[in-house]
Order: structure tokens, then C-alpha cells, then sequence
């Protein structure tokens, strides 16, 4: 599978996204409200980074197959960081349901190999094909 890739993050993206979101904290985009409370610059809204995983795991698997999905967030990421989302399938098996299912292990990483994201996921196969 191929890896997502995205930025560098801009200030811009983070702003956005907060519109996008309706979470206007200053510590998401206000410089000197970051720097005050001991951050380097505004901090990237960790549900952005969750979005690009969910954006890589659809992209690959299909939204309309999207069974279960979470997250755990692990790093902070800040304007300049560029992100990379991947994924391995850890297993097929039937599920509740009956339907046969992919669950999928994924990373946000930073430039630096630090994992910002963690997610999980499950995905009906629309085929019956692994």
C-alpha cells in the first residue's frame, strides 16, 4: 500500500482546519498564546492528523466499508511538520455480522520517524478478497 503524504503543515492548514472544526483555541493558531503556555509555535489540532489517516485508509479500503476506527494521539505537530500516514492489514476474519473483514493497523509519523497517531480500523471487503 502506498503511504499518504502531507505538508509541510502550514499555519494556514491549521486555521482551516479549526474553521472546518469550530475549535477556535488560540493555542491552535495564536503565536504568543502558544509561546506562553511553553510551546515553540501554535499546535496542529490532533484530530487534523487523525483526518489523514482516515483519508488514507478510505482511499484504500473504501468509506462505505469503514466498520470500526479510532485513534490515539502520541506527539504534538506544529507548522513545518510533514506527515506521513501508512497502514498494514493485521488480519481478515468474519465479523458479527457475518461479513468478512480487514482490521488495520495505521501511523501518522513525523519528518523525524516520531508517530503523532495511532489508528486502528476495520473494514467490511466489498468482494469477499483480502
Amino acid at each position: 500500500m502506498t503511504a499518504f503524504v502531507v505538508g509541510p503543515l502550514t499555519r494556514t492548514d491549521l486555521v482551516k482546519y479549526q474553521g472546518a472544526s469550530g475549535d477556535f483555541q488560540p493555542i491552535h493558531h495564536d503565536e504568543s498564546f502558544a509561546r506562553e503556555a511553553g510551546l515553540p509555535a501554535p499546535l496542529s489540532l490532533g484530530m487534523l492528523q487523525a483526518g489523514f489517516l482516515a483519508t488514507w485508509a478510505t482511499d484504500r479500503f473504501g468509506a462505505d466499508n469503514v466498520r470500526a476506527f479510532r485513534v490515539r494521539f502520541a506527539a504534538r505537530v506544529f507548522p513545518g511538520d510533514t506527515l506521513t500516514c501508512d497502514g498494514t492489514v493485521t488480519g481478515t476474519r468474519t465479523n458479527e455480522h457475518g461479513e468478512q473483514v480487514q482490521d488495520v493497523e495505521m501511523t501518522c509519523t513525523k519528518q523525524d520517524g516520531t508517530v503523532a497517531v495511532h489508528g486502528w480500523a476495520t473494514f467490511a471487503t466489498s468482494d469477499g478478497e483480502t
